[in-house]
């Protein structure tokens, strides 16, 4: 395995894209967001593809750009919420580099997201604010569906109640041990 790519994978609002610059800058490597990459190959913001041009659309090109990054060293990659869902990318992710697992519990993932508006997959119908049950049956169902992807990453961590510099410090031991 190579250890020269970490990509970072996990619910919305795990902590990829926050604990990716820091663990890469920590690690003396560049980082780069897979949706971002995204969003500045197309000109368009993640949510406003998925709308305009729908899920299987958005899911071609992030493929295209994985396999873009698939030929980089000495990067961290924070990946997309449902990157991992596709089993080929999937395999190409475990085949070039350490897979790292952000946990975060659901009532966690609705606390840090409940005000957000630009997660396509957890946009409700209708103009009126979701409850706190509906909310949390969304993102339940969400986690569910992806439980058994994120149980195949190299390396598991919990970001509920951890700082940001402990989980990072954290994060650059095990890759090093490993």
């Amino acid at each position: 395995m190579k250890k020269d790519l970490v990509f970072l994978t996990g619910f919305m609002a795990s902590g990829k894209s926050t604990i990716g610059p820091i663990l890469a800058n920590t690690l003396g490597w560049r980082f780069y967001d897979l949706d971002k990459l995204i969003e500045n190959k197309t000109g368009k913001q993640i949510k406003d593809i998925f709308k305009e041009n729908g899920e299987e659309y958005f899911r071609k090109i992030e493929r295209e750009t994985l396999i873009e990054v698939l030929k980089l060293e000495n990067f961290v990659i924070a990946l997309g919420g449902g990157t991992i869902v596709d089993p080929i990318n999937l395999e190409m992710i475990k085949s070039s580099g350490f897979l790292i697992y952000l946990e975060t519990s659901p009532e966690e993932a609705y606390r840090r997201l409940r005000f957000k508006r630009d997660r396509p997959v957890l946009l409700f119908d209708g103009e009126e604010e979701p409850t706190r049950v509906e909310f949390l049956k969304k993102i339940n169902g969400l986690f569910e569906s992806r439980k058994k992807y994120y149980d195949q990453a190299d390396l598991k961590i919990n970001t509920d109640n951890s700082r940001i510099g402990q989980t990072v410090d954290k994060l650059v031991f095990l890759i090093n041990k490993s």
